[in-house]
């Protein structure tokens, strides 16, 4: 909407220019054009072709500049506010006894032009400065915070925000894991999430409405528990059909971290430049390694693919196919011997025996 408002404001105030210059032509020209309405209305109609032009190149120009403020961290907007205000202060201060002098008058223009020079000067040193020493700007709001202390020397860094979609809420791994403080910073719930949980706790479907229940019992509890941590965002993008691309333009334009444990947007987000935590993937990475000599406590639950082997099954989903491990199929919790360990497509897979008692 904004872009389409930039490049209207720049075709009218085109037209405008070209339908009023004509006024400006000598009056022998006017004499010499017996329909002058249409002049105007020609030279508006080719203005406004030229302000289209340059509307198109303000409006990439700012979504550029939007973009690189929106991934700008938010302690180097202040200090560079703070330099350019101060370049500014000490600009019209050095330069105010320049104004009392006496100029002649020929050369009155000279007043204005070193003021501009001045700010413009003044105002880029703030800046730099800024730039350098702005950070232990923040010791000065609160010299007593350690943290304060850590983030104006860049040693610590803010955490970055975080934004949910819905298969993360419904999964509902989420919530033990806030529980145990291994995700920190702010996350933010998407309306557009909301309103896509609501539609499936009112779908005819009864899985459906089943997950979308459990998606909005689970958000209601998160809430509850972490109120400063938990927050809704009201962004939403009505020239965007789908809920995965909302998310990702939102991570985006926020530079945020997309939580999910869906794969397919995962590597759409990722392809788009956009950091993930991918709930999957913390799970994968989390699982104990056994190595050969380990033991494991696990219960015979099946037959293998060989007459003697037993299969069982970790905490975790693991697959384990014990050796021998016929005879205690059904029976109580055997303790087992890690010989190998296997990686496939389909997860992991570990081989063991049944020691022999001697």
């Amino acid at each position: 909407m904004l872009d389409a408002v930039i490049i209207l404001l720049f075709v009218v105030a085109s037209a405008g220019v070209g339908f009023t210059s004509v006024d400006l032509l000598p009056v022998e020209i006017h004499e010499q054009i017996s329909n002058i309405e249409a002049l105007r209305w020609l030279a508006g109609g080719f203005a406004s072709v030229i302000g289209l032009a340059i509307g198109l190149v303000a409006q990439t120009t700012y979504r550029r500049l939007e973009l690189r403020i929106r991934k700008t961290p938010i302690e180097v907007i202040l200090t560079r506010a703070v330099g350019l205000v101060i370049g500014l202060l000490i600009a019209n201060l050095m330069l105010a006894p320049i104004f009392l002098l006496p100029i002649p008058k020929e050369f009155v223009f000279i007043k204005p032009l070193i003021a501009i020079l001045g700010s413009v000067m003044f105002s880029y040193l703030g800046v730099g400065l800024a730039d350098t020493h702005g950070r232990t700007f923040l010791r000065l709001i609160n010299p007593n915070s350690i943290e304060s202390l850590l983030v104006a020397e860049g040693t610590l860094k803010p955490s970055p925000t975080k934004i949910i979609d819905t298969s993360c809420i419904i999964d509902g791994r989420i919530e033990p894991l806030l529980e145990t403080g291994f995700i920190e910073g702010q996350i933010l719930v998407p309306r557009f999430v909301l309103q896509e949980l609501q539609q499936l706790a009112d779908a005819n479907n009864d899985q459906k409405r089943m997950r979308g229940r459990r998606g909005l019992d689970i958000l209601n509890r998160l809430q509850e528990l972490y109120p400063e941590q938990i927050i809704i965002h009201p962004a939403d993008y009505e020239d965007i059909s789908t809920v995965d691309a909302k998310l990702v333009r939102l991570s985006q334009e926020i530079n945020a971290i997309l939580l999910t444990n869906d794969y397919n947007l995962s590597k759409v987000a990722n392809l788009q430049k956009v950091s993930i935590l991918n709930v999957n993937d913390l799970a994968q990475a989390v699982r104990a390694i056994y190595l050969p000599g380990d033991t494991l406590e696990l219960k015979i639950l099946k037959l293998g693919k060989e007459p003697t082997q037993g299969i069982g099954y970790l905490e975790d989903g693991t697959m384990v196919v014990v050796e021998e491990g016929k005879d205690y199929l059904g029976g109580s919790e055997v303790r087992v011997i890690v010989t190998s360990a296997l990686q496939t497509a389909a997860g992991r897979m570990i081989f063991a025996k049944v020691p022999v008692l001697v």
